[in-house]
């Protein structure tokens, strides 16, 4: 019987659909990489990151935005994953990377930043300037609804 918490949780069969559904994800961005809508990258961001204590993600991308890799860069708690910019901007260096997007979800379902998400962001964009790397967005996914940080001028 799954645990009652004010938000919707999911059953183990629930999960293990949830988790026959990212293989599926990630063979089909294995071959087919270049992320070509916006539609495509919050489908993928909400199917990557979903589950019930955060985990932060990086996609990071070469010049053509075709995927090199989605690196699951951390995972915390219900309410806090800890982000260090520069393991963010060193990893896309290994990787050859010419931009990144970074991804992580809020389980409490609220897809809305705090100020600590904010001030993060912040730093990995000033990494990435100093290194000639693009940051695309910081997406935050929630029950439903995911938030891009660009698209609220956040910075």
């Amino acid at each position: 019987m799954p645990r009652r918490t004010g938000r919707v949780e999911l059953t183990a069969s629930e999960q293990a659909t949830v988790f026959a559904a990212r293989e599926i994800l990630s063979r089909h961005i294995n071959r087919n990489p270049v992320l070509t809508s916006w539609t495509a990258v919050m489908d993928y961001c909400a199917l990557s990151v979903m589950g019930e204590v955060e985990r932060f993600h990086v996609l990071y991308l070469d010049r053509k935005n075709r995927l090199i890799s989605d690196e699951r860069l951390g995972t915390g708690t219900v309410d806090h994953v800890p982000v260090y910019p520069r393991e963010v901007v060193r990893r896309a260096l290994d990787l050859n990377a010419s931009a990144l997007i970074l991804v992580h979800n809020h389980p409490s379902g609220d897809p809305e930043p705090s100020d600590t998400d904010i001030a993060m962001t912040k730093e990995v964009q000033k990494a990435c300037q100093a290194l000639g790397l693009v940051l695309h967005d910081h997406i935050i996914v929630g029950a439903g609804r995911e938030v891009s940080l660009r698209g609220r001028g956040d910075f």
